[in-house]
C-alpha cells in the first residue's frame, strides 16, 4: 500500500513537471475555455464575503485563489498550497502582485498549518491527484474553523449519453494535442486514465460524508463533465 501511494505521488509529480510551464493554454485548448467558466461558478458557489479566509490546495497555476481574490476585493486572506515545484514557481510568479496571497510548497497530505484555521477549503481539479484521498479530506476537516465550508472541483461522469458518446471520443485526440502543445502525450495519458477510474459523483460525496462533513451537496457543470461538491464541518 505504502508503495503503491509513493508511486502515484512520483507519477504525478513527474506529469506536472512536463506540462506546468504550458498548463494553462492546454487548459484553453482542451475546454475550449470552458474551464474558465467552471471555475468562475464554483466561485459563485462559495459565495464568500470580503474578509472569508481560503487554503487552495494543489493551486496549479492559481486560477482560484486569484478569482477568490478579485471578488473580494484583494481583502481576502489566501494560503495556496501546491506539491509540484514547477507548478508551485509558475502560480506564484502569476500571482506575484497580489499581496494578499502567500504560497506553501506541501503536499495535500500534510498540510502544514494549524488546526480550524480557514473559512474555505478549495481543491480543483486536484482531489483526482492526491496520492491518500481520505488523508487529504482529514486535513481539510482539520485546517477548516467550525463552521468552514469544504468545495472540489473536479471532473466527473457525464449523465447524458450521447453527449457521454462524444466526450469518449473527444478524449482519445487529447494526447496527441499534448504531444504538439508539450511535446508528450504522457501527461494526457495519464489525464484521460485518470478521469475514467476516478469517483462518481455520489461515490465522491460518501467518500467526503466518511470523513466528517456534513450538509453534502454536488452540482453538474455541463451535464457532469466536471461537477462541483460542497460540504460543511459543523
Amino acid at each position: 500500500m505504502k508503495s503503491t501511494i509513493q508511486d502515484k505521488a512520483k507519477l504525478v509529480n513527474s506529469v506536472f513537471s512536463e506540462v506546468y510551464n504550458k498548463y494553462d493554454l492546454m487548459n484553453d485548448i482542451m475546454s475550449f475555455g470552458v474551464h474558465r467558466i467552471w471555475k468562475s461558478k464554483f466561485i459563485d458557489w462559495m459565495n464568500p464575503s470580503h474578509n472569508s479566509s481560503l487554503i487552495d490546495v494543489a493551486s496549479g497555476t492559481g486560477d482560484i485563489a486569484k478569482i477568490f481574490s478579485l471578488r473580494n476585493k484583494n481583502l481576502s486572506e489566501i494560503t495556496c498550497v501546491e506539491p509540484n515545484e514547477g507548478m508551485y514557481k509558475k502560480g506564484k510568479s502569476n500571482l506575484i502582485n497580489f499581496k494578499n496571497i502567500k504560497w506553501i510548497k506541501a503536499n495535500a497530505e500534510t498540510l502544514p498549518v494549524e488546526d480550524n484555521m480557514y473559512d474555505f477549503y478549495s481543491i480543483s481539479y486536484g482531489i483526482r491527484n492526491v496520492s491518500d484521498i481520505n488523508k487529504t479530506l482529514k486535513e481539510a476537516y482539520r485546517v477548516l474553523k467550525p463552521g468552514g465550508r469544504f468545495m472540489c472541483l473536479e471532473f466527473s461522469k457525464i449523465n447524458n449519453e450521447l453527449l457521454n458518446f462524444i466526450y469518449k471520443n473527444y478524449s482519445k485526440a487529447i494526447p496527441i494535442l499534448g504531444k504538439y502543445v508539450v511535446g508528450s502525450t504522457k501527461p494526457y495519458d495519464y489525464l484521460i486514465n485518470s478521469i475514467d477510474s476516478f469517483y462518481n459523483q455520489e461515490q465522491l460525496l460518501k467518500l467526503i460524508a466518511k470523513n466528517g462533513f456534513e450538509n453534502l451537496e454536488y452540482r453538474n457543470l455541463s451535464n457532469g463533465i466536471s461537477a462541483i461538491h460542497s460540504g460543511w464541518k459543523i
